[in-house]
């Protein structure tokens, strides 16, 4: 009895330093930047680090339903780029149309991500692969590998990501918007719940009687659609569709992810945990910029260095529930 209850302390410590490290990161980030750079506090300095990450967040948001569930989606960037370019085609035909319509593919995009991983039980890194690779080929063949400028007269559109409301940038909003809805989905709704059960353990939510195929479709789902809006705003704020956009952002997104301490294995996570994670990654990056003379790529080298300790973290937690089990 006293080794079982010393299984459960040290999974129940193990835990609570995986929820909570990347809340205490980001504090001795801000901590140590805020005194090494006199102008990191300033609002202007700050707007713009919540601008550059509020895509990212958003597509880390729709990821962390996705892991929860014990899956990977790599075709985020690529939803990003097709979704960018619609957007600035149908500029010139409706401000409603260059909306709605790129979101509505990206769902759609999701939705067969879900269906090929949960109806057709093909490997999420596998189906999503090739999902990233078509799709961004579309993005190709449909500019001919050329930039799509979005309407010039269509301001309305431009302001969505450069617009500001009190002195924050609306991207800003949407991105604590979404933030605060998956949060309330996954603390208060029974779609929420089940998430997290179809990730602790599928078998067993099956058993229980939960549709875990419609419940992976879900999440494939609401990460296609979040992809996409990362790519209409990114379109907004460029003024243009590039076949290129989002290359990369993936790793960028799962990283964010893991950082904020959701396990790869699914089952456990919060989204103000990765909300945490994508501003961690955000300040990093501001950090170089600001700091101007340290190669860019050693920001590569400490992201990777962070997001080792994090799984090996996590490696623990999961042998530690293992064990208590």
């Amino acid at each position: 009895m006293v080794k079982n209850l010393t299984r459960f302390n040290k999974f129940d410590l193990m835990k609570n330093l995986n929820n909570y490290s990347a809340l205490i990161t980001l504090i001795v980030l801000v901590v140590v930047a805020s005194a090494r750079y006199e102008q990191f506090l300033s609002l202007l300095n700050i707007s713009n680090v919540m601008r550059q990450v509020s895509m990212v967040g958003l597509i880390a948001i729709g990821m962390t339903f996705v892991i929860l569930i014990g899956g990977i989606d790599l075709s985020v960037g690529s939803i990003v780029a097709l979704s960018g370019i619609i957007a600035a085609y149908l500029t010139n035909v409706s401000l409603i149309l260059a909306i709605v319509v790129p979101l509505l593919v990206g769902l759609i995009l999701g939705v067969v991500n879900g269906l090929v991983v949960a109806k057709m039980k093909v490997a999420p890194f596998i189906a999503t692969l090739a999902m990233m690779m078509g799709v961004r080929g579309l993005a190709y063949i449909a500019t001919g590998e050329v930039t799509i400028t979005v309407n010039q007269e269509m301001a309305v559109f431009t302001q969505m990501a450069r617009g500001y409301l009190w002195n924050i940038p609306i991207p800003v909003y949407i991105l604590l918007a979404i933030v605060t809805v998956a949060v309330i989905i996954s603390r208060h709704t029974r779609i929420g719940r089940h998430v997290y059960a179809v990730g602790g353990n599928e078998e067993a939510a099956r058993m229980m009687g939960l549709k875990v195929e419609s419940i992976k479709i879900f999440a494939y789902a609401v990460n296609g659609f979040l992809s996409a809006l990362a790519g209409v705003i990114l379109t907004s704020r460029l003024g243009a569709g590039q076949p290129v956009a989002g290359e990369g952002w993936e790793m960028t997104v799962i990283a964010s992810v893991v950082i904020g301490g959701t396990l790869l294995t699914g089952g456990v996570g919060k989204f103000s945990g990765t909300f945490f994670g994508v501003l961690i990654i955000g300040i990093l990056t501001n950090i170089f910029n600001m700091q101007g003379n340290i190669n860019t790529w050693w920001q590569n080298v400490l992201m990777g260095a962070l997001l080792l300790i994090v799984v090996i973290i996590q490696s623990k937690i999961t042998s530690a529930r293992h064990s208590a089990v």
